[in-house]
This record gives structure tokens, C-alpha cells and sequence, in this order.
């Protein structure tokens, strides 16, 4: 099941904070990750669009979102239960969406007209999204929407440099009223708190501030006419009375005798961002109405900080060379989210400490590999940006990366302790990264430039590898001394991909000359055997106890090898199960374009009885190797804003000039775009939106053998199978039922309960049943379980370490069953290995929390030590008081600092 989304933490759309001020909800291609800044955790909702997000709407209380893509569908999604509650279709392109302050309605911005509609209760209803009145007013697209404090107003900005006020209710002195002022598009408008003051912010960074001569409270209910007021009027009074209440039509130029007494609006200033007179568009803009504070972002990066109505500018900084595309401020004011499409940056600030609480930044180029740490705690990806990212998988961020590389990186791994990534790169360098102190302390070259296409490193670490693209060698390093050892040569061919086995001292690599060659590292690097293969070599991997060897090639097949006797012993045929789709200007259909298609992406899963393949289509397959028959086909995406994602043609984009895919539409459409030539102000008719084609770069199993990661178009995907609850009985029995396990507890029947529980294996009975047994009998009924359950316990520890807090008697299950069964499961080694791996994954994020925890606790004590001590020496020049005031004053001086790092500490550990 899909688990989280990495690589990618902002992509277009606008961010929000939810209601507690602790998470950013960010649109990242078609889904939406949600960034916990207390918890320092990422998640994404397990839901997608058929486009890319366009803009989320966050109800007032939290509980529910409104997400609509580029296409004009929505979801209203429960954030509570992170589900999928409604379907609904706009019609047209949506450029923002809002709810009232008091939830019961929101506004939706589309072409030249804002709808209105009852926003959906906690009750069930047939039709969740009605529509309540339809606006009309602007002349060009509407661009923002902001509502007053009581949710009696709310003013909608537009592209034709208007901004218009309607009522959310039928209002006598106010229906509608325009404002202009602006020589630009509408960015953004702000009511002021409690009034109908209204800001407006114009893209050429102009700031028109309005004055209302009529407070909220002064706003006239409309007396009942028609139908309501006179049962006998005829049927047409009553149908135009129906359409009035529908349907509100604006007019810029009303009629003396309907401005009487109405609102009015008059303008008390006007201010300008760009005083200098630069080019530089205003782009985004979020306003605090509490605190009165407005930020404002630009084309260049650049955001200010402006206390209103005054002006006065607090702070001017840049955060980007891009532009800055999103802006959102939490609930108290104190944190400012910055989202830069250009570059896809997540940045959030606190302005008034003027530190970051997150700065995250995903690979702006396409990723190419990835690896997993031997623990599974840490993913590092390489990217075509020339970037070297690690990540956490628990929290799902980014916590280092390295820029040494000047093109891009075509191969990472891990050396067998962790703590060293090396890299290869077109540049013509490999690199070694050190993770103790984030930094390259190996760089490993080859004689004649060339480009590295694939690197490894051998189960030692001493010893790295990296095939060239161009001159066909394989070159071989000492880690140690950082010398070239040798040079291997006999390919024909650009290598494409190099594996070093498990277990033996022996290198696989895989040419474009249709062979494989194995190298003994401990016979001077002489070629042992040559394997033959039908068609040009793509990946090649060693299952994880190095008995076995797989080859994808061009021809998308997958063979399998035996590399002691150089024998092949089955391949699978995947021609079929890769199902390419049409790209927008293919001459060919789907079905012969796949002809050229192959898996270029191959890894075994962790007990080595299953292989992930993917490659230039939309799907990652699962093969079981010995039944060599499809297991599962996981569907990485369904974004229809990549290309190659349908099967069949669109008919409506044919016309009898050609495919409007050709016609860039969008050209100069967004704001704040690189302006190339001189005289031109909208874009560069040169410039093209490209649309990038949906494909698999790399795949990885993790270790542990919980989860595996694809690096593909959409990002880096991770998928969990902790992310999913399921039935999954094991040896089942009619007679193994709860009431019957909860009976041998009673019993003190303890070893036969956890059996049972195992075998009906559900979750919550399971933790029962293990909790119930005591601490001091753990060793006694570790000892009387059979050999085949014990995996499973282990297993089950692993997992309850990430959410349990009875950590002690976890580890003493974890202690008793290593000791009891250690020799046995190290006869099983292979098969156990992931299970061993989880745990040790899950013991170490806990050792690696208390150990931060104890530091900051003895931290804390020497510092009340050392000031108990100069209080002491203090005190004989001090004024001699009462016994009890003395002691009472030690220890306010003594324990305030400790309980201050106590918590200090506590807040760091979580």
C-alpha cells in the first residue's frame, strides 16, 4: 500500500496551516503531504487527483479540506479519518476556494464568476456540495477571495483589475459594490478585522487601502418582496424573484438612483512595494488580520513584511532566486510557509526570532537512483540537478545534502556500516560522502575524463567500482588510499548497470554489447564468466544470499542466472505487464510504441523469493522468481498531468490542423515569468511548458523487508505494508477464536495463547496477549515456543516499538528471544535478516531519543550544580536572613534552571 511521498515537498497550489498552527498542508503534484512541525514528521493522504492540485480549501474547525485540481474536479477530504468523502466536478478551471469563518458556506472562484455553496455538515447528505448563489461582476478571470470576521461578506479580485464586495446574505444597503484603484491583475484582497475595510494588492505592487462608511452591524436584511410578501402576485414575479435569489449581477457603473443609500468605499491610500522602479511582479500575499500583519512575495524571491495600515516595513529578505508562489501564515501569526514552485521549496520562518522552523527543497530535475541504508532508517537519492539528498524515512525529511557534484548523478549506494555514501556522476568524478561529519572526503577520478554511468561498492567497503558510459571500462578504487587499483576491460559497449555480490568477492556488470561479465576480485579481477544474453543489458542484481544473478535487457525481459555455473535458469517475459501509454504527439499507438519499452530498474525484495521491475511505463511490477509468474502490478500514478498516462488518443485535441498539444497555451500565462528579449512583457514565445513523461528511475527494497521505494517522475514513492490493516490469519483453525484466547490467559495457559493469537493474527489481541505474560516468566515461555513463531514475534516487537511506550519489557521480550533461539535463527540467517533488521532499525530510533534525552539532562544538572555552588560562595557577603528564606532561595535558584532543561529536553526527544 502507497505509505508517504519523498522527494518532492511542494510542487503549485497554495499552502495553508491547519487550525492549530502546527502543520502546512502542501499540493505536490497531484497529492497533498501534510508537514507536522511539532512532531517533525511528514505524511501524505492516501488519495490522488486525476490532475495536478490547483488549490485546497481548509474548513474552519480542521476537520475537513476541499482539494481541486487543474481540471476543475474536487475532493472534499476528512482529514480526521484521511478518506475520500466526495466526488464533485466544477466545470471549469478553479483558481481558489475558501470557507466562511463560521463553515457554513465557502466560495469557489471560476472563469469570471465566484459560486456560493452550502458547505457540507457533520450530518450525512445526498448532495454534499450545493449551490447556494452564483456571482457575476468581473470581466476577466477571478484570481482571490477573502471573507469578513461574521461571514456576512467577502470580496473577490480579479484579472481585470477590479476587486468587487458581494453579500454573502441578501443585504439592502450592499449586494454588490466595485472597486478599481489598480493599473495590474488583483493578487490579492484582505477585510480588515471586525469592519469592511478592504486591501487590495495589485501584481505591478501597488496597495490600495479602502475605507467603508458602514460598519458590519449596519448591513440591512432585505424585506421580503414577491411571492414572500404577496401570496397573489403572478407566477413570472415569483420565478424573476427565484432568479434574484440565485443569481447576483454586478455592474461597475451602477445607476445614481441604486447608490442610494448604500455602502460606500472611499480610498485613504495608496502605497507602492517597488519604489525603485524595478520589473518585479508581485506574486502571492497572506494577511494576519489579529496582529495586522501583511507579507508579500515576489518574481524574484524577495518578501516583505509590513505592519498595516501604517506601512511600515519590518522586514525585507529573500528567500529564493525563484519565484515565490505561495504564502500562508499560521493562526498566531508567528509562522510564515513559503512555497517556490520554480525550484520546489518548502520553506516556514518565524519572523520574529528570524529562524527557519523547516526549509526543505526536493530535487528540482528528475531523480535518478536511490539506496537504502543497511538499517532502512535513511534513503539517500541522486538527481539530474547534480544533488545528493539523504532522507529520514521515519520523519520523512531531508536532513542533509550535498552539492559537490557539477552534473548530474547517475548511481548512489551504502557501504555495509552506513555511514558512507558514494556516489557516481557525468561529471567524471565519484564521490564519498561521510554521514559523521556531512562532508566528501574521497573523490575518486580516472585517468582520461569520462562519464560514470553506475557505481558500486563490495560487502567490505573497501572497495568501489564504476562503470564508464563512453570509454566501456570498469574502474576499481581503493576506499582506503583513494588510488586506482585497476582498470577492467572487454565490454564492447556503454556499461549500464554494476552489482557486487553479498557474499563473494565477485562483480556483475552489465553491458549494451548483450553480455554480462562476473570478475573475481580475489583472482586479480579476471573475467570468470561471460554470460550471453539475447539483447542489450539494462540492470543486472544478486538476490540477497548471492546464489542467484537477474538481467533485465531491451527485448523487457528479465533472465535469471546461476553465476557459480554460468547457467540460466528461467526469464520472465514483460513486454505485456509493462503497458506503456500514448504519449500526446506519438504517431504510433500504445500497443506498438511498448515495442521499444524495457525494465531499466531491477531489485530483489529482502527474502529473495520476489523482483521489482520498472522502467518507462506507469507500472512497477512484482515477480515471484521461482513460480516466474506476475504477483502484483502496483499503478505509481494517475496523474494526467504527465504525459504517456493514457492509453488511447483524445480525440477532442485532434482538429484539422494538427494536435493542440502542439499549441502552448499557457505560454506567458504565469506571473512573474524570465522576460529573455528585450520589448517583451508577457514570456517568451520561445518558451514552452514541457509535460513530463511518467517513468521508474530506480527501485530499492528496504533491508528490513517492510517497505520498497521507486524513484519515479511523481517523486520518490514508498510503499509500506505498515500503512494498511488486514485479516491475515496464519494456520487457522475453526477453534481459535478471541473468547477462546482471552480463556487461556485466565488459565495462565500463556505459551498456547500467544500460538492461538499468532494464528489469528490480529494486532490488538496480540499486544493483550503479550502484555499479559510477566516480566519475569518472559524467558520460561520465550524458551517453550516453537522455532517457526519466533520470526513472527520478532516481527511483532520490531513494530510495537514504533507506537508502544512499555519499552523495558519490549526489550526483555527482544533479549530472552535472541538468547533462547540465536543459534537457530543464525542456521536461518537469510530468511530472518529483515526481520533482525527492523528491529534493530526500531531500537535504535529509541536509543538514539534517550541518549538526546540524558544529554540534555546532565547538561542540565551541572549547570544547577555550578549554579548551587557560586550561590555558595555568594553567600557569606549576602545579608544574613532567615533560615527558611535562604533555603527557600537556594532552591528557586537551583531548581528552576533544571526544570527548565527538563523540558527543554522532553520537547527535543519528541
Amino acid at each position: 500500500m502507497f505509505s508517504n511521498l519523498l522527494g518532492t515537498v511542494y510542487r503549485c497550489g497554495n499552502l495553508n496551516f491547519t487550525c492549530d498552527g502546527n502543520s502546512v498542508i502542501s499540493p505536490v503534484g497531484n497529492r497533498v503531504t501534510v508537514f507536522d512541525l511539532k512532531n517533525n514528521k511528514s505524511s501524505t493522504l492516501p488519495l490522488a487527483t486525476r490532475y495536478n492540485v490547483k488549490c485546497v480549501g481548509l474548513s474552519p474547525d480542521g476537520r475537513l479540506a476541499i482539494i481541486v485540481d487543474e481540471g476543475g474536479d474536487a475532493l472534499l477530504v476528512s482529514l480526521v479519518c484521511r478518506s475520500v468523502l466526495h466526488h464533485f466536478h466544477f466545470k471549469g478551471s478553479v483558481h481558489s476556494v475558501s470557507f466562511s469563518p463560521d463553515g457554513r458556506k465557502f466560495v469557489v472562484t471560476k472563469g469570471n464568476i465566484a459560486q456560493m455553496y452550502h458547505a457540507p455538515g457533520r450530518k450525512r447528505e445526498f448532495n454534499a456540495f450545493v449551490l447556494d448563489k452564483t456571482y457575476f461582476g468581473p470581466y476577466d478571470e477571478t484570481t482571490c477571495i477573502d471573507w469578513t470576521d461574521d461571514s456576512r461578506c467577502f470580496a473577490v479580485g480579479s484579472k481585470d483589475m477590479s476587486t468587487w464586495v458581494f453579500g454573502a446574505e441578501r443585504w439592502d444597503n450592499l449586494i454588490y459594490y466595485a472597486l478599481g484603484g489598480h493599473k495590474d491583475a488583483i493578487v490579492a484582497c484582505f477585510f480588515e478585522s471586525g469592519s469592511l475595510d478592504l486591501y487590495t494588492i495589485s501584481q505591478d505592487g501597488a496597495l490600495c487601502v479602502w475605507q467603508c462608511d458602514t460598519s458590519p452591524e449596519g448591513l440591512r436584511p432585505k424585506a421580503p418582496t414577491g411571492w414572500k410578501a404577496d401570496l397573489l402576485q403572478g407566477e413570472e414575479e415569483e420565478e424573476e424573484e427565484r432568479e434574484e435569489e440565485t443569481t447576483v449581477r454586478g455592474k461597475t457603473a451602477p445607476a445614481p438612483e441604486e447608490r442610494q443609500g448604500k455602502v460606500k468605499y472611499s480610498r485613504l491610500a495608496k502605497y507602492f512595494f517597488n519604489k525603485e522602479g524595478d520589473f518585479n511582479n508581485l506574486t502571492a500575499a497572506a494577511f494576519h488580520k489579529k496582529t495586522h500583519l501583511l507579507v508579500t512575495g515576489f518574481a524574484s524571491g524577495i518578501f516583505h513584511l509590513h505592519e498595516l495600515p501604517e506601512f511600515n516595513l519590518i522586514h525585507s529578505l529573500s528567500v529564493s532566486d525563484q519565484r515565490v508562489a505561495s504564502i500562508a501564515v499560521n493562526g498566531s501569526g508567528d509562522w510564515i510557509a513559503f512555497g517556490c514552485a520554480g525550484l520546489g521549496q518548502l520553506l516556514v520562518w518565524e519572523w520574529q526570532s528570524e529562524s527557519y522552523v523547516l526549509k526543505q527543497q526536493g530535487h528540482f530535475n528528475s531523480m535518478v537512483s536511490l539506496a537504502y541504508s543497511p538499517d532502512g532508517q535513511y534513503i539517500v537519492t541522486g538527481g539530474d540537478d547534480g544533488k545528493v539528498k539523504v532522507w529520514n524515512t521515519l520523519s520523512g525529511f531531508c536532513f542533509v545534502t550535498f552539492t559537490e557534484h557539477s552534473s548530474g548523478v547517475t548511481g548512489v549506494t551504502f557501504t555495509a556500516t552506513g555511514y558512507v555514501i558514494v556516489t557516481s556522476s557525468m561529471d567524471g568524478t565519484v564521490r564519498a560522502f561521510d554521514l559523521h561529519r556531512y562532508r566528501n572526503f574521497r573523490t575518486f577520478t580516472s585517468p582520461r575524463p569520462t562519464q560514470f554511468s553506475c557505481v558500486a561498492v563490495d560487502c567490505s567497503g573497501e572497495v568501489v567500482s564504476a562503470g564508464a558510459q563512453d570509454s566501456f571500462e570498469v574502474f576499481i578504487w581503493s576506499m582506503q588510499t583513494g588510488r586506482l587499483l585497476d582498470v577492467l576491460s572487454g565490454h564492447e559497449g556503454p556499461i549500464s548497470s554494476l552489482c557486487f555480490s553479498p557474499v563473494k568477492s565477485v562483480l556483475a556488470s552489465a553491458s549494451w554489447d548483450r553480455t554480462v561479465r562476473l570478475w573475481d576480485m580475489a583472482d586479480s579481477w579476471r573475467t570468470t564468466e561471460t554470460l550471453g544474453l539475447t539483447s542489450d543489458a539494462l540492470a543486472v542484481t544478486f538476490r540477497p544470499d548471492g546464489a542467484e544473478l537477474a538481467v533485465a535487457t531491451l527485448n523487457s525481459q528479465i533472465t535469471f542466472w546461476d553465476p557459480e555455473n554460468a547457467v540460466q535458469t528461467g526469464s520472465i517475459e514483460g513486454r505485456h505487464d509493462l503497458k506503456t501509454g500514448r504519449k500526446e504527439l506519438d504517431k504510433v499507438t500504445a500497443k506498438h510504441s511498448a515495442k521499444g519499452k524495457a525494465f531499466t530498474a531491477l531489485c530483489y525484495s529482502a527474502d529473495g523469493q520476489s523482483v521489482l521491475a520498472g522502467g518507462m511505463s506507469k507500472f512497477v511490477c512484482i515477480y515471484h522468481v521461482k513460480e516466474q509468474i506476475l504477483r502484483k502490478k502496483f499503478e505509481i500514478s494517475r496523474n494526467l498531468s504527465l504525459d504517456a498516462m493514457e492509453e488511447f488518443l483524445n480525440r477532442r485535441k485532434m482538429t484539422e490542423f494538427g494536435n493542440l498539444a502542439l499549441i502552448d497555451q499557457d505560454a506567458g500565462a504565469e506571473d512573474g515569468v524570465a522576460i529573455p528579449l528585450p520589448g517583451v512583457k508577457k514570456g517568451d514565445v520561445s518558451s514552452r511548458h514541457l509535460k513530463p513523461e511518467i517513468r521508474v528511475t530506480s527501485l530499492r527494497f528496504s533491508p528490513t523487508g517492510r517497505c520498497w521505494a521507486a524513484t519515479t517522475t511523481e517523486g520518490l514513492l514508498v510503499y509500506s505494508l505498515d500503512a494498511q490493516m488486514l485479516f491475515d490469519p496464519f494456520e487457522l483453525d475453526t477453534d481459535v477464536t478471541p473468547a477462546r484466547i482471552r480463556a487461556a490467559v485466565r488459565q495462565q495457559d500463556l505459551t498456547g495463547a500467544i500460538l492461538m493469537a499468532f494464528r489469528l493474527n490480529e494486532r490488538t489481541l496480540l499486544q493483550e496477549v503479550l502484555e499479559s505474560v510477566p516480566w519475569d516468566e518472559v524467558e520460561v515461555v520465550s524458551s517453550s515456543l516453537p522455532e517457526l513463531y519466533v520470526e513472527k514475534v520478532l516481527e511483532f516487537l520490531a513494530s510495537s516499538f514504533e507506537v508502544s511506550r512499555h519499552l523495558e519489557f519490549y526489550l526483555i521480550w527482544t533479549q530472552k528471544l535472541l538468547l533462547v533461539h540465536g543459534q537457530r535463527l543464525k542456521s536461518r540467517a537469510g530468511k530472518v535478516l529483515p526481520a533482525v533488521r527492523f528491529l534493530q532499525k526500531t531500537i535504535q530510533r529509541h536509543l538514539d531519543g534517550v541518549c538526546k534525552l540524558c544529554d540534555w539532562n546532565r547538561y542540565n544538572i551541572q549547570y544547577a550544580l555550578a549554579v548551587s555552588k557560586q550561590r555558595g560562595i555568594k553567600r557569606p557577603s549576602e545579608p544574613l536572613g532567615s533560615e527558611e528564606e535562604a533555603d527557600a532561595s537556594d532552591d528557586d535558584d537551583t531548581l528552576h534552571p533544571l526544570g527548565e532543561g527538563q523540558e527543554d529536553g522532553d520537547r527535543q526527544l519528541v
